[in-house]
């Protein structure tokens, strides 16, 4: 979504359970949905666990499909998700994808927007789970930092990249949450 600026801080959010739970994850979790990286090519050095995601060929009617990672993640996805939409957006929207997303150590996420009109109407919610200091997220030609325990809205039509230049992978658990007025907007259309 557009919104006035390349990120907003929320501010600080208890994501340890989310974190523990993320990362007790074997690895086969990570390989068992490549929907995003064959479909994105700048996805293609992520890997990812989807506990929903929006069916984008049926758009614009709003169908959420529970992912593979739905059963070992909503327990502790959903109240972060729920805590900080109420304290941030209206009540009354649906979170059209959530997912743990990974950047392998020592790759980037190329120069995008997210061109989909299902990523015009959604606020894109990122919370990071891993980092660390070589990790540079880019936006709008700005150079963030993302921290642990802290959410940020991002600008995900403005130009974005993130490069981990780490010897760690870096984790951002991400979610799209589509406020009621948008899905108003996005049916009459």
């Amino acid at each position: 979504m557009d919104i006035d600026s390349p990120l907003r801080e929320l501010g600080p959010i208890d994501s340890d359970a989310l974190r523990e739970a993320i990362l007790a994850q074997d690895e086969i979790a990570w390989q068992e949905d490549k929907y995003r990286q064959e479909e994105f090519e700048v996805h293609h050095s992520t890997e990812s666990i989807v506990l929903v995601f929006v069916d984008i060929a049926k758009w614009p009617d709003i169908v959420v499909n529970q992912e593979p990672g739905w059963p070992r993640l909503s327990k502790v996805a959903l109240p972060l998700m729920n805590d900080i939409i109420s304290r941030f957006y209206p009540p009354g929207g649906t979170v059209i994808r959530a997912m743990a997303a990974k950047l392998l150590a020592g790759t980037v996420i190329s120069p995008h927007t997210d061109r989909h009109p299902s990523f015009h109407c959604g606020h894109r919610v990122h919370v990071p789970i891993t980092t660390n200091p070589r990790v540079r997220f880019m936006i709008d030609g700005q150079p963030y930092q993302l921290k642990v325990g802290e959410a940020y809205e991002l600008n995900n039509q403005k130009t974005h990249s993130v490069m981990n230049k780490g010897a760690e992978d870096r984790i951002t658990f991400i979610f799209d949450y589509v406020p009621p007025e948008q899905i108003e907007t996005t049916q009459a259309s």
